[in-house]
């Protein structure tokens, strides 16, 4: 490992040679996402497949581009319920909440006056794509549709979502009604953080219980997501959800997450021609991701990234070996060769003794597939003054000792 120091001994410029690694990360970057546009073919008007734990953007086609995002409109509407309402609380059916459904309109179905649980809508919401459990949700939390709808759109506006409008709580056709593949996998994103939330979408099949109004146990939902389902063609078993959704103009949607070998990616498809290209295109994607990208670990906490001279210690302390605080893991390119990439090392100004172990020192940073990784380095013992003081001390002693047997040596004489 060589710090800022180290170059500009050997005569080279760091602004110069930052500019250059700069200009390279950002040319392996654009190789890399241009080299996924020509390999993967997939059928959809906008995607996106992004590494959630790093942010590493792997596929993009149209992210930004407006489309109807059809029945994954209910992802936001249930991570909205789930942070708003209890899971416990019961809810009566209006006859107003499922009064509107088009015909040919999943339905779970619910009936007017039916006493359910939060719960049992969400499992119907985000399982059978039950467009009534969407509008009963949005009356019990925001009073109406329109209040949900704000309550949506609000929540898009605090992610940092500004492509996106809500007007119905289950993304019934309107024209009004519209997302980015960007701005679904924001919202997915976050979503898959909540417990509850991932609880549901990894669900293959739930049953409503008995109620006031349906006193058979044979509301079956099952999960549309054909590649949670191990019967389906399209199973995976590393997949963990997340929601389907079609209409004639959205057309066919998919946001699906899948975990393995510490990647995690999370795919949108949005208008895909057919049914099963919607899945089609999310395997392609999952099988570009893994076949090319890697998780390398570059550095284990507490290794000993350099190892500095300390201004004012002891002779015995004065050289000091910097840790890292923390692993660096970097997802890259299986073509790039992580161990080849120079790392950014920076010292704090004024630096000098004394310093205590697991002080602060300075930060190590890589750059890898322009994403940037960074820690701290930490002191990995104690360095000590030296006390000029005592070494007065000690000398003025020396002296008082040789005065005084030269003196004695004179009386002898």
């Amino acid at each position: 490992m060589y710090s800022n120091v180290y170059f500009k001994n050997k005569g080279l410029d760091m602004n110069r040679l930052k500019k250059v690694l700069i200009f390279l990360s950002i040319f392996i970057c654009t190789i890399n996402v241009s080299f996924a546009d020509e390999k993967i073919v997939i059928d959809a008007k906008s995607a996106m497949m992004v590494e959630t734990n790093t942010g590493r953007i792997i596929y993009e086609k149209n992210s930004m581009e407006r489309v109807y995002p059809a029945s994954t409109t209910k992802i936001v509407t249930a991570i909205v319920v789930i942070e708003n309402c209890e899971m416990d609380d019961m809810v009566t059916v209006s006859e107003k909440a499922i009064s509107n459904i088009p015909v040919a309109y999943v339905v779970a179905p619910l009936y007017v006056g039916e006493e359910i649980s939060v719960r049992d809508l969400l499992y119907a919401l985000m399982l059978k794509s039950a467009n009534d459990a969407a509008y009963v949700l949005a009356e019990h939390v925001g009073g109406s549709t329109e209040g949900f709808s704000e309550m949506m759109n609000n929540k898009m506006n605090e992610l940092g979502c500004r492509d996106s409008n809500f007007v119905n709580p289950n993304g019934i056709h309107d024209d009004n009604h519209y997302t980015t593949a960007h701005d679904m996998y924001v919202i997915s994103n976050y979503a898959m953080k909540n417990e509850t939330f991932r609880k549901i979408v990894a669900t293959t099949e739930y049953t409503l219980p008995a109620t006031n109004k349906h006193e058979a146990e044979d509301r079956v939902m099952k999960n549309t997501n054909s590649m949670i389902l191990p019967e389906s063609s399209y199973y995976n078993k590393n997949v963990v959800g997340i929601k389907t959704g079609t209409t004639t103009q959205a057309k066919n949607c998919l946001v699906s997450m899948i975990e393995r070998d510490g990647l995690n990616f999370l795919t949108v498809v949005l208008g895909a021609e057919t049914a099963n290209s919607k899945f089609e295109s999310t395997k392609k994607l999952f099988d570009f991701g893994y076949e090319n990208y890697t998780l390398t670990k570059i550095h284990g906490k507490g290794d000993v990234i350099q190892t500095i001279e300390v201004k004012g210690a002891t002779d015995e302390t004065k050289n000091l070996n910097l840790i890292i605080d923390r692993d660096i893991t970097v997802i890259n390119n299986k073509a790039i060769k992580v161990d080849a990439i120079i790392p950014s090392i920076e010292i704090i100004e004024g630096i000098k003794a004394p310093i205590n172990i697991n002080d602060e020192i300075g930060t190590v940073k890589y750059r890898v597939d322009d994403i940037e990784y960074e820690a701290k380095l930490l002191a990995q013992n104690t360095v000590e003054e030296k006390t000029y003081f005592i070494q007065m001390i000690s000398i003025g002693i020396s002296c008082m000792v040789i005065s005084i047997v030269l003196l004695n040596k004179k009386k002898r004489r």
